[in-house]
């Protein structure tokens, strides 16, 4: 560096260089000043001064800098390097590649800068010159443990896994006997489970366990050891040998699921054959923990569940029904959870003991017993038993937080959302310390949408937004948005869901540290495994729900754009003079509100004074704090078909295909899902309204939609009111289903608005299984009833279709604040005085809150009572909604 520079200079060069790596930035920049005042033009002392400016948030100056020295000196690997390194800092990676090749066209065996592209390519994973480059470093430097193993690990990602094998028996080769040192054991140990993971993953198993009875002594996870021992083991057939590994397992973890599943025994839906029940039960035969529960059958599970929970009951473990609760997807398994808890609680009652037993239970045995059931019954749908028990159980101890916890959930799952966010407040207050009662009265707040107070879990101040954004509070953030969108206001709604974006951006940035440190710090497995979930990150259901918020949104703008000027103007004029005055008040508070945001904005490069006594920088002011410039968008629909696309990875370039794939997509998933019938329908509905195809682009569009039609049994030699009417024909026991063919009819044939409503009102059949005991159990669902009456409300637009509906549902649903159920919380009953000093009104008859969205993308058809598969995170049912209207727009 700066070799054309005189000697005095030349070792300020290096003076800048070692400012910079040790982020000494004003040092540097006082001697790059000393340089430049006799050699203004120098390109490579321009570049480096550029470059630390950056890191002193000097942007501007930076580019500049850096631009004006490579200008002078085109020929300098340093000016690339640096021009590289400064598109890296803003992530600009692509760009930062295009340099770091241009410094190696001039220097080619840089090492700095080849280790710097690799990183790059690592990110972008252009993992074919990632190998290419990694070969390039373990060439230049063979005696670097990290160059054997980065190019180990790029052939491996490069799906060569025995290139990767053959690199490391290479490099294991070079090492001496006595290797590795007691400073290095466990990175050495975790090389060995890598190389012997990637055995496996070949094939290779004999070598695998021949490489892991060799090695054994120098492998220090002996966990990691032990599960991989067994696996390989069972696959070859040496079941013995893995049934002693697991046995050992077992004694160290008795609720470790991989012993069965890496024997082949363990099963998601919980169906077993007599085999391996067989099977399973010598496996578990010596352990009473919580596994055999999936698996036994019949008297085995009741007995081995009555066995189970007692001692947990008599301690009073909360989180029982948590565990127990993947039982509950076996119908056969619940009702005997069911008869077991009444059995115990009839006897705890009548005796103060477990059936059988003659020692006396202590109180909060029984207390802890009807807490159980309060949520057994809450979760089949029975909140009138749910309550019942809940509120005997508070009775009963008045004391224990986590049963006001739970009856501001079941008040929820009923539909009072108010009510159970007073409840959640009331858990709150018992234990102001708790952050996890804190979080969940703030979710049932938002979920009523009571904005006020709503931020309890963080530190105060006009940040406390920041604050949480800092912290990746990504759950409050999705709550807050689906109430700013309940409310009306869309631009804080995008800006809540933009937020969780810039999130999964942010980890997407973050893997790039971990690129040479995992290499160095030997963690291969996980470093492995972090880069496959990072590929698949946005299948997150996070990230689905804000990318589906923020469709919501721009759909909603599209459909209803904002005011402009002269609009405002118009209707301003018609208002009378004291509401004229109100509205001036108002907009001069808000340009007051944006002039003083502005003025903090400036001056937030001024520092201020710490507790500490040091100075540091303000944090800068949110320009936008309620989203207005979000909402400031030319196209809301292209906005919204970006994050689609993001949704839809796979998908063509043109937004009819991503469209179309998207409902082909639900098909498979469930081809009998209402939702999935209302996208179809409407799609080729939408689709047969276009003009005549013109262009040849129009007409291949054309051909293939033709084609893939006769591909779809549904619409097969049918037309789409034939389609419609076997949909129903198919599935008129269900609430759901009906109201998706009853809309789908009014969209076909408006005429026939009256039959389609009296296809919705007719539930002979679904009130059949309600009718008689109370607590019997509901074929309707809650969210159903709400979406089936924003249906008739808004999409058929009749008032008296909807009133008769509300009337019905108030009494099938006493609990709902939205029905304005009968059993609502009275003014004189003793709950109301919890609920009022919570900030509600125990009489309120309704609650603007529907939790529901638009009725055409009901939600209603993931919860539907015939068993229809439920759509993972439910975001197909969300984002087709809008169909037709992109589909318009694209044509």
């Amino acid at each position: 560096m700066g070799t054309s520079l005189p000697n005095k200079e030349s070792n300020l060069f290096k003076v800048i260089v070692k400012s910079y790596e040790t982020k000494q930035y004003k040092k540097g920049l006082k001697a790059a000043d000393a340089i430049l005042k006799k050699f203004p033009d120098h390109g490579e002392t321009l570049a480096m001064k550029g470059l630390t400016l950056n890191c002193m948030d000097r942007k501007s100056e930076a580019y500049e800098l850096v631009r004006r020295g490579l200008k002078n000196d085109l020929k300098s690997h340093v000016c690339w390097h640096v021009y590289g390194l400064l598109y890296r800092s803003d992530r600009e990676y692509r760009e930062a590649i295009k340099c770091y090749r241009n410094a190696l066209k001039i220097d080619p065996d840089n090492i700095e800068i080849l280790r710097d592209l690799s990183l790059l390519q690592a990110q972008m994973r252009d993992l074919t010159g990632f190998v290419e480059t990694r070969q390039q470093l373990l060439t230049l430097k063979p005696n670097h443990r990290t160059n054997w193993i980065g190019f180990a690990v790029a052939n491996h990602l490069n799906s060569n896994c025995s290139k990767s094998i053959e690199i490391l028996e290479a490099y294991e080769g070079t090492l001496e006997d006595d290797y590795p040192p007691d400073n290095e054991r466990y990175e050495h140990g975790e090389m060995l489970l890598y190389k012997i993971s990637l055995l496996e993953e070949c094939g290779l198993l004999d070598r695998a366990l021949e490489e892991m009875h060799k090695k054994e002594a120098k492998i220090v996870d002996k966990l990691a050891f032990k599960e991989q021992m067994a696996s390989i083991s069972v696959k070859l057939g040496h079941l013995e040998e893995g049934e002693k590994m697991y046995r050992s397992l077992l004694v160290m973890n008795s609720d470790n699921y991989k012993p069965p599943k890496c024997v082949g025994l363990y099963s998601e839906n919980g169906e077993y054959t007599s085999d391996e029940i067989v099977r399973l039960e010598a496996l578990y035969i010596n352990h009473s923990g919580r596994i055999p529960l999936d698996f036994l059958p019949g008297e085995k599970f009741r007995e081995a569940a009555d066995n189970y929970v007692r001692p947990l009951l008599t301690k009073g473990v909360p989180s029982l029904f948590s565990d127990l609760s993947p039982l509950y997807d076996h119908p056969g398994k619940t009702n005997i959870l069911e008869q077991l808890f009444l059995h115990l609680e009839s006897s705890l009652r009548s005796t103060g003991s477990f059936p059988g037993r003659t020692e006396k239970e202590p109180p909060s045995t029984l207390m802890w017993t009807l807490f159980y059931l309060a949520q057994h019954y809450d979760s089949r749908g029975q909140h009138d038993i749910a309550l019942a028990k809940i509120d005997e159980a508070i009775e009963h101890t008045p004391t224990v937080i986590d049963l006001y916890s739970t009856k501001g959930r079941i008040l929820e799952r009923a539909g009072d959302f108010v009510a159970a966010a007073a409840f959640a407040d009331e858990a709150r207050t018992m234990d102001l310390a708790d952050r996890y009662l804190n979080s969940e009265c703030v979710r049932h707040m938002l979920q009523a949408d009571q904005r006020e107070d709503s931020v309890l879990f963080t530190k105060d101040g006009e940040q406390i937004h920041n604050n949480l954004h800092d912290m990746q509070c990504m759950w409050y953030e999705l709550a807050s948005g689906e109430s700013y969108f309940r409310q009306g206001d869309l631009g804080r709604a995008l800006k809540k869901f933009l937020a969780v974006e810039k999130h999964y951006l942010d980890m997407t940035e973050d893997q790039f540290d971990f690129h040479s440190y995992c290499l160095r710090k030997m963690a291969l497995r996980a470093y492995v495994s972090m880069l496959k979930f990072q590929d698949k990150l946005h299948s997150h259901a996070y990230f689905q729900k804000a990318a589906a918020g923020a469709i919501r949104c721009y759909m909603k703008l599209h459909d209803s754009p904002l005011k402009s000027a002269t609009e405002e103007e118009n209707e301003m004029s018609k208002l009378d003079p004291s509401q004229k005055r109100k509205l001036r008040q108002k907009q001069k508070k808000a340009e007051a509100r944006a002039k003083k945001e502005a003025e903090e904005k400036n001056g937030d490069v001024s520092s201020t004074m710490s507790k500490s006594g040091k100075r540091q920088n303000a944090r800068p002011v949110d320009l936008d704090p309620h989203g207005e410039k979000l909402l400031q968008v030319g196209d809301p629909l292209l906005e919204a078909t970006k994050y689609l696309k993001l949704l839809q990875s796979n998908s063509s370039d043109l937004l009819i295909y991503i469209i179309f794939q998207a409902v082909k997509q639900m098909l498979k998933l469930d081809e009998n899902n209402p939702d999935c019938h209302r996208c179809l329908i409407k799609f080729f509905h939408k689709i047969s309204n276009f003009s005549t195809p013109v262009t040849d682009s129009e007409k291949l569009v054309w051909n293939v939609l033709d084609a893939e039609r006769q591909n779809i049994s549904q619409l097969y030699e049918n037309s789409l009111a034939e389609a419609n009417e076997y949909f129903l024909e198919q599935n008129r026991d269900s609430l759901a289903h009906r109201a998706a063919a009853a809309e789908m009819l009014y969209v076909l044939e408006p005429g026939k608005k009256a039959e389609a409503i009296e296809i919705i009102e007719d539930s002979t059949n679904d009130l059949a299984q309600s009718n008689g005991a109370l607590g019997s159990v509901r074929k309707w669902k809650l969210d159903d009833c709400i979406a089936v009456h924003k249906l008739l409300e808004t999409v058929f637009i009749d008032l008296d279709a909807a009133s008769r509906w509300k009337v019905r549902c108030a009494e099938y649903f006493p609990y709902s604040t939205h029905f304005g159920g009968i059993l609502k919380l009275s003014p004189d009953s003793p709950d109301a005085k919890i609920f009022r000093e919570a900030g509600g009104d125990a009489s309120t008859t309704t609650n603007t809150n529907t939790n529901t969205s638009t009725p055409s993308s009901s939600s209603a058809a993931t919860n539907n009572s015939s068993g229809s598969k439920m759509i993972p995170a439910n975001i197909a049912a969300r984002l087709l909604s809008f169909v037709g209207s992109v589909c318009l727009v694209f044509m």
